[in-house]
């Protein structure tokens, strides 16, 4: 027996051991991201120790992405491969398990070689901003009150630009392994709700440099509030060179929001 899509049985005749995919949810607040790492917990770390206790068998989980310390994913998608049958009501019991700011939504076969992170073939992100200290968005939005101080317009324009390059050299923290700094982005805009003082920034690729939605959105902010002219910005792009001026936002409010494959 093998464990069909949303947690339903059903009869294969598959060569075992077969390979799985999983939708799930986190919050990333107290974990150090998702990948585990020695000295520090991860999302990874306590989904593998979960399933392997339930499954008594050592699994290992291979996620779509990587997110960074604090950041969060309201869609992810991981897999693993397992040999035997799974126990009655698994996707029940693997959420009563796991800490509750993680949850899984879903699991189903898949082939063999199937790979959550490299048949990804889009990745959207949000970046939410409130406008007023709110004890409710502790965690999962970042408070900016500086609203009235910005120029929406340019900040449009400045994502906007985004679309028109394929390198993004400015917009990835220093230090990373990355071979190529080349992305497909195909979408990038804010949306404002002054009704209810709500800012959230949209961006949609096949792939993102690390730490470059947390650049992207400093930038954006701070072309907005005068900081930074565009051309400064158009130069970078056009060179790529970091801006003189770069401004990684807090992790709080950036959220995985969408992987297709």
């Amino acid at each position: 027996m093998a464990l069909g899509h949303r947690g339903v049985f059903y009869e294969n005749t598959y060569l075992s051991p077969m390979r799985y995919f999983s939708e799930l949810a986190y919050k990333g607040t107290k974990y150090s991201g998702w990948q585990r790492q020695p000295n520090a917990l991860s999302v990874q770390q306590v989904i593998e120790e979960a399933m392997s206790t339930i499954l008594d068998a050592k699994i290992e989980v291979t996620g779509c992405g990587r997110t960074d310390a604090g950041v969060h994913a309201s869609q992810y998608f991981l897999h693993f491969d397992f040999e035997g049958e799974f126990p009655d009501e698994f996707l029940r019991r693997l959420n009563k398990l796991l800490p509750t700011d993680v949850a899984f939504r879903s699991i189903y076969e898949v082939k063999n070689d199937a790979h959550a992170r490299f048949d990804a073939i889009r990745r959207s992100y949000e970046y939410h901003i409130v406008l007023d200290k709110s004890p409710f968005e502790i965690d999962m939005a970042w408070h900016f009150p500086f609203f009235d101080k910005l120029n929406i317009g340019e900040m449009q324009i400045a994502a906007a630009l985004l679309l028109r390059y394929g390198n993004f050299q400015p917009f990835c923290k220093s230090n990373t392994d990355v071979q190529t700094m080349e992305c497909s982005l195909y979408h990038a805009d804010w949306t404002i709700d002054e009704a209810s003082r709500r800012m959230v920034f949209h961006i949609s690729a096949n792939r993102f440099l690390r730490g470059m939605v947390r650049l992207i959105v400093g930038m954006c902010l701070n072309v907005g509030l005068g900081k930074v002219e565009l051309e400064e910005v158009k130069d970078a792009l056009d060179r790529q060179v970091l801006l003189n001026k770069s401004w990684s936002v807090p992790a709080e409010g950036l959220f995985l929001t969408e992987v297709k494959y």
